[in-house]
């Protein structure tokens, strides 16, 4: 095996325990809810019990502590439903709620309008906005419609987008001749093996994310670069409608295997070929993705 494989083997197992970061800063003035606006606050009880008590709680997703735990909280909380649009978000309420600073709240709720899932104004207070003003392509946004009421809607759409991105970006990426990022690619179908090997899904998953990630970005193009972390997403939420991508098998590798071939031949159609069969889905919901094309 080689010293990459071991790395990425160690780094898979240690990622998870990350500690808790120093505070944050109460650096943003945020709107606060007229009172007439209070009537009709959300009532917390679908809030995870678990998740209740977040200041007492070790590090939060992503490594960002209580500012981290609280956005996941409220995040999915909106997706879900349970706190619906227009529904008024009062700073004190939720501090209150889940036990955390006035600038753990405000930092969550910055983080929240930035996908577009809440709005402050002035005299109106922070609401909660409806579904057509989220920002669907946001990483943590797929993550929470994955896990919530909307998982099979999302992980449909997720399949039908990378159908769309990937097979474009194999061909695209022949024609690129880094030899660099092929010998990376070459690395993690390498890693993916042992990984399957060992019985490793931790491991796979890792290294077929990046698989794809490289790829997309041989293939030159920054507009679909800047999609990468959307195929990220989609592979991180694997479950229900799922393509090769989400259960290792030899199959899986082999595909992997011959797209990372045709890109040595500079073979485009051959790339894009191996990428479809890869991403067909499983007869179940075999309606999600058109048939392979014929070349």
């Amino acid at each position: 095996m080689s010293t990459l494989a071991r790395t990425m083997m160690t780094a898979a197992r240690s990622a998870d325990s990350g500690l808790a970061g120093p505070g944050e800063l109460d650096r943003y003035p945020y709107a606060e809810a007229p009172a007439a606006d209070r009537v009709g606050a959300p009532v917390w009880e679908a809030a995870d019990p678990e998740l209740g008590r977040v200041g007492r709680r070790a590090a939060g997703s992503r490594g960002r502590g209580l500012h981290g735990q609280l956005v996941q909280q409220l995040g999915q909380m909106i997706v879900s439903g349970d706190l619906g649009a227009d529904r008024p978000l009062v700073p004190e309420e939720i501090g209150q709620r889940f036990e955390v600073s006035r600038t753990v709240v405000r930092e969550s709720l910055r983080v929240l309008e930035a996908k577009g899932l809440v709005s402050a104004r002035p005299n109106v207070g922070t609401r909660v906005r409806p579904v057509s003003d989220w920002n669907l392509l946001d990483p943590d946004i797929i993550e929470w419609r994955a896990f919530g009421p909307q998982r099979d809607d999302q992980r449909r759409e997720l399949s039908e987008l990378r159908w769309t991105i990937e097979p474009l970006a194999a061909r695209l990426a022949a024609g690129h001749g880094r030899a660099d990022i092929q010998q990376r690619l070459s690395d993690m179908v390498e890693i993916m093996a042992h990984a399957m090997g060992q019985g490793d899904a931790l491991t796979y998953s890792r290294a077929d994310a990046e698989f794809h990630s490289l790829l997309i970005q041989l293939a030159g193009n920054r507009m679909l670069e800047h999609l990468s972390g959307i195929v990220s997403s989609a592979l991180q939420v694997s479950g229900g409608p799922v393509t090769g991508c989400d259960r290792p098998n030899d199959a899986a590798l082999g595909h992997h295997g011959r797209i990372v071939d045709a890109l040595a031949a500079g073979d485009g159609t051959a790339a894009e070929t191996a990428m479809r069969q890869l991403l067909i889905v499983h007869p179940e919901v075999e309606r999600v993705v058109p048939a392979p094309r014929e070349h």
